[in-house]
């Protein structure tokens, strides 16, 4: 074992090296991230340019130079890109949706006093208007891509977001149509 160890040494040494180069290299290239101890302070009157669209209900933007990681309140769409779970019906379609409406765009953030403005990853919990006005949350329940979601305690549109996902199940939009029929959402 000693002579394996002795003859292999400079190698294994190597790859040590380049493996914590590497992870150090990522670690210090990785953008900025705001954490429950260092909360954004988002201007209600601010536009703030979306710099990358995750998936069908969050997205990052920029604030005071970091890239800050926006999690859509009060809606859920259907995943695409969580690793635990496989992509869910419609979510595809809500993902598209969500990246032609804000990619390129600059958008206007509403927290809800009533909830906390970072949610358990770190996200900023917001209600999110393009800048001709245009309610991003409701557009997306109102034409079924996504659904009404309460995490813990209830939110203060909770109400008006139910009735806009009712309007859409009724009338078969979206992930409620036939594409996603008897599939549990």
């Amino acid at each position: 074992m000693y002579k394996l160890f002795k003859k292999y040494k400079i190698k294994i040494a190597l790859i040590t090296f380049i493996i914590i180069f590497c992870s150090t290299a990522a670690y210090l290239s990785a953008p900025a991230k705001f954490s429950h101890r260092d909360i954004p302070k988002i201007d209600l009157s601010q536009l703030y340019q979306v710099a990358t669209v995750i998936d069908g209900d969050t997205f990052e933007v920029k604030v005071d130079q970091k890239l800050v990681t926006v999690r859509m309140l009060g809606i859920d769409t259907p995943e695409t890109v969580d690793p635990r779970k496989p992509i869910q019906c419609f979510g595809k379609e809500a993902s598209d949706n969500t990246k032609k409406m804000l990619e390129g765009q600059s958008v206007t953030l509403k927290t809800d006093k009533t909830q906390s403005i970072l949610d358990k990853y770190g996200r900023v919990l917001a209600y999110v208007y393009l800048g001709d006005g245009l309610f991003v949350n409701e557009f997306l329940l109102k034409n079924g891509y996504a659904h009404e979601y309460t995490y813990g305690i209830p939110y203060k549109m909770r109400k008006d977001f139910n009735k806009f996902e009712n309007d859409a199940r009724k009338n078969k939009r979206g992930l409620w149509g036939d594409l996603c029929k008897g599939i549990t959402i």
